[in-house]
C-alpha cells in the first residue's frame, strides 16, 4: 500500500477545508433561495421540497432588483474600463517616458494615495460633488471609483510593462508609429492577458463598494445593488427566500466574468 507523506497531504487538506468554508455560505444561500419562509425557519439545513422559482421573480420585480442591478453594472463597468485605460496610459508614460524627476514624484504621490483611507475622503468628496452639481448622478460614483482605483492599477500595470523589451517599441517607431500607436498597437496587445485580472479587480471593487454608494446616491432610481441589500429586508416583508434570491442576483456578474475570462486569467498567472 502506497503511503503519502504528511507534507504532501496536509497542504491539500488545508486547501480543501478552505474551499469548503468559502463555498458553504454560497451553497446555503442558493439552497434557501428555492425554499419558502416556513421551510427556511423550520429546517434551514434541509433541501427544498420543491424548487420555488417565484422567489427570483419576486426579488427581480417586487424589490426592483432589476433596476439596481443595471445601475451597479453600468457604474462598475464604466468605472473599471476608464480606470484601466487611464492606468495603462499613465503607467506607460511613467515607464517609458523621461520626465526628469517628475516620474519619481508622481510615483510617490500615487504610493501616498494608496495609504490614504477612503473614509477620510468621504466628506471632501461629498462637498466637491455637491458644488459641481454631480451629487445624485451616476458620475458621483464613477469619478470617485476611477480616482480610488487608479493608483493600484498604475502600479499593477507598471509591473507588467517593465517586462516588455524596448526593442519592440523601437521596431514600431521604425514603422512610423506614433506614441499613441505604440501604446494601442504594440503595448496593449502584448499586455492584454495581464490586463484582464486588473480589470476584474477594479470591477469587483466597484461592484461591492458600499460607503460611497450609500452617501453619494440617495435617489432610489440611481441606487446600487449593495446599498439596496440593506433595504431588501423591509421591501420583501421578511421574505427570506426572496432575499436569498436577491443575493444570488448580485453574484451573476462575478460568475459570468470568471466564466468568460478565466482562460486569460490563467494565462496571466502563468506569465
Amino acid at each position: 500500500m502506497k503511503r503519502f507523506p504528511l507534507r504532501r497531504v496536509l497542504p491539500h487538506t488545508v486547501i480543501m477545508i478552505y474551499i469548503g468554508l468559502s463555498l458553504f455560505p454560497l451553497i446555503w444561500v442558493l439552497n434557501s433561495s428555492f425554499k419558502t419562509n416556513k421551510e427556511i425557519i423550520a429546517s434551514p439545513w434541509s433541501f427544498p421540497e420543491q424548487l420555488l422559482l417565484s422567489n427570483y421573480w419576486n426579488a427581480w420585480t417586487g424589490a426592483h432588483v432589476s433596476q439596481y442591478f443595471m445601475n451597479s453594472l453600468l457604474i462598475s463597468l464604466v468605472s473599471a474600463f476608464a480606470t484601466l485605460c487611464l492606468g495603462t496610459a499613465t503607467s506607460y508614460a511613467l515607464t517609458r517616458m523621461k520626465f526628469f524627476r517628475s516620474s519619481q514624484r508622481i510615483k510617490q504621490l500615487l504610493m501616498l494615495a494608496l495609504l490614504v483611507p477612503v473614509g477620510s475622503l468621504l466628506v471632501p468628496m461629498y462637498l466637491l460633488l455637491r458644488d459641481l452639481h454631480l451629487y445624485n448622478t451616476p458620475l458621483a460614483l464613477i469619478l470617485p471609483y476611477i480616482t480610488m482605483g487608479l493608483p493600484l492599477t498604475v502600479f499593477m500595470v507598471n509591473a507588467f510593462l517593465k517586462l516588455i523589451p524596448n526593442e519592440l517599441e523601437e521596431a514600431g517607431i521604425m514603422d512610423g508609429l506614433s506614441i499613441y500607436g505604440l501604446l494601442l498597437r504594440v503595448i496593449v496587445p502584448i499586455t492584454l492577458p495581464p490586463l484582464v485580472p486588473v480589470f476584474m479587480l477594479d470591477f469587483l471593487s466597484n461592484w461591492n463598494e458600499f460607503m460611497m454608494a450609500n452617501l453619494f446616491l440617495t435617489k432610489e432610481k440611481f441606487r446600487t445593488l449593495p446599498v439596496s441589500m440593506v433595504a431588501f429586508y423591509d421591501q420583501l416583508n421578511m421574505n427570506y427566500g426572496s432575499l436569498c434570491a436577491a443575493i444570488m442576483f448580485s453574484l451573476i456578474p462575478v460568475v459570468l466574468l470568471y466564466v468568460v475570462l478565466h482562460k486569460r486569467i490563467i494565462a496571466s498567472v502563468k506569465a
